[in-house]
């Protein structure tokens, strides 16, 4: 066995040459600030040091050194022996051995991950926390002028016979799409450090903007507000680190009266996973019935029981894969997939590219299975 007082020595060499291995990592540069001034001005904490950081190229501490500065600790933590050890060995200030260790190695574990994928959206790290009522980035923003579809749903239908289209609708299977989605955090720090809770909205619609015959309607707008309760974890499970966990509220409909009106109202679960320039977010849902006066009682066998976003940032581009599913067999087995890339064309926002396939891409269409192909610019992605 390795003796104690060898322990605080390993583990510092590990960490110095964790740090080594990171520090020559490839990282974003950041945009400069126009003036001391404008850094000055700025009120959130955060936000004012990384302006002055970027002011001076100092260059911020990396989400594997986060990492590994919590794994220390988290060591430090769970043998005390060890600790006291490191401690008489009278260790400098600026060390995760330093006599308020107690306070470093609890700021070091609430920090891990800080500047990762997740953290850069959740605000999740202790020291990434930047108040309430900020708005904030959620889902992708867009306008494709361009979204075409293989199967026009000109006779929306629902097992419930006050939701069945008897008409045919007149349709183009060309028409545009744009979606805008925010959120902002209305409580920061529930438990100690952890425990945020945040409201997002996101409306996306489709437009016959091309049908000049119907007098170019919107065909469907889908309005989805919502509100979660984030966490912070710190686990890694095969290379991957848990960043997240969340539980909420998800309420999604159309707006509209019979016999076209769609809704359904979601408990959610949310899982976040991140590793390098790759993140993960896993939802299962859990449907609330609407009772005997349901618009589409069967929406979770088309639209699924749970999905699971896997997106990739490399070089200026950024890639997601969407794929849902019923988790049901036979008859009921029905999912979808949706692929989005967004690309560099000008330094104020990206092209971007959507390709969708299955069932549900708009709520109206929550039954109907079809390809999707759009093309636009986006302002916001993922990350």
């Amino acid at each position: 066995m390795r003796p104690a007082y060898l322990l605080p020595a390993a583990l510092a060499a590990a960490t110095s040459l964790a740090h080594a291995q990171t520090s020559g990592m490839p990282t974003a540069a950041p945009t400069a600030p126009a003036s001391l001034d404008a850094c000055v001005a700025l009120e959130q904490d955060a936000q004012r040091l990384a302006c002055f950081d970027s002011m001076t190229g100092r260059a911020a501490r990396t989400p594997q050194q986060a990492d590994t500065d919590a794994a220390v600790a988290r060591a430090l933590r769970s043998n005390p022996a060890v600790h006291a050890d490191a401690l008489a060995e009278g260790a400098t200030s600026h060390s995760l051995y330093a006599h308020d260790a107690g306070d470093r190695l609890a700021d070091a574990i609430a920090n891990a991950g800080q500047g990762s994928l997740l953290d850069s959206r959740w605000e999740l790290a202790k020291d990434s926390k930047l108040g309430i009522f900020n708005m904030r980035a959620y889902k992708p923003v867009y306008l494709l002028p361009a979204f075409w579809t293989s199967d026009k749903n000109q006779t929306p239908s629902s097992p419930n016979p006050d939701n069945t289209v008897t008409t045919p609708q007149s349709l183009d299977s060309l028409e545009a799409k744009f979606q805008i989605s925010f959120k902002t955090k209305a409580v920061e720090n529930l438990f100690g450090s952890n425990g945020d809770i945040w409201m997002g909205y996101t409306q996306s619609s489709r437009w016959q903007v091309y049908n000049t015959e119907a007098s170019r309607p919107f065909r469907e707008t889908n309005y989805e507000p919502e509100v979660l309760m984030v966490f912070r974890n710190g686990y890694s499970l095969g290379g991957w680190h848990g960043r997240m966990a969340a539980i909420g509220i998800n309420h999604q409909s159309n707006g509209r009266g019979d016999p076209l009106s769609r809704s359904w109202n979601r408990v959610m679960f949310n899982v976040g996973l991140d590793r390098d320039n790759w993140a993960v977010m896993i939802r299962p849902w859990v449907r609330i019935s609407d009772g005997s006066d349901d618009d589409n009682p069967d929406i979770e066998d088309y639209m699924g029981r749970g999905d699971i976003t896997l997106t990739h940032v490399r070089g200026g581009h950024e890639f997601s894969l969407m794929a849902r599913h019923s988790l049901r067999g036979g008859d009921r087995s029905n999912g979808a997939l949706q692929f989005d890339w967004g690309f560099p064309i000008h330094k104020n926002f990206r092209g971007h590219l959507q390709i969708f396939d299955g069932y549900g891409e708009s709520l109206i269409d929550y039954n109907h299975k079809a390809t999707y192909v759009g093309l636009g610019i986006s302002l916001l992605e993922w990350f």
